[in-house]
């Protein structure tokens, strides 16, 4: 009876998608605007695993969320640095530490390796829902006080190159 109605999936099943939601947002739009395209790369890589697409498109996503992520992190950093960010050096461990592992990660899917995308779409998931919601919120809490606005009207600069 209660069998049918029971779902395998949790939220942090390797096979569920990861989408953008307002619990993510770190309140300055400039991050959270780079946070969404993050989201939608990792969603892109996410359905090309789940259907199977070749390693070739799967390598494809992946360097295109490799490169946009080293443009957000390089943002981020610029913006921490120049505001005197107490924990700048740790923030920045962590997104070297991601920019290795998505290195490492990509060169074994290269090689064929298509086990891999799960663990990989999984890993990419937990580890930016968990970075925003924790050290993300952290500096942006300290920017917003340091007087970094929150909104800007204008597009971003990552969004009118990217975008």
């Amino acid at each position: 009876m209660g069998n049918h109605s029971t779902k395998n999936a949790s939220p942090s099943a390797p096979s569920d998608a990861i989408e953008w939601s307002d619990s993510m947002s770190v309140g300055i739009q400039e991050i959270d605007e780079q946070h969404k395209v993050l989201v939608a790369i990792i969603t892109q890589l996410h359905h090309a695993i789940k259907e199977k697409h070749s390693s070739q498109v799967v390598v494809d996503i992946l360097s295109r969320l490799t490169e946009y992520t080293k443009t957000h992190f390089m943002v981020e950093e610029s913006i921490l640095r120049i505001m005197k960010y107490p924990d700048y050096n740790d923030h920045k461990k962590q997104h070297d530490h991601l920019i290795k592992k998505m290195s490492h990660l990509k060169k074994k899917v290269k090689k064929g390796n298509t086990a891999i995308g799960f663990e990989l779409s999984h890993m990419l998931k937990m580890w930016l829902v968990n970075h925003i919601q924790v050290s993300d919120k952290d500096h942006s809490e300290f920017l917003l006080k340091k007087g970094v606005a929150a909104h800007w009207k204008k597009k971003s600069i990552i969004d009118r190159i990217f975008g």
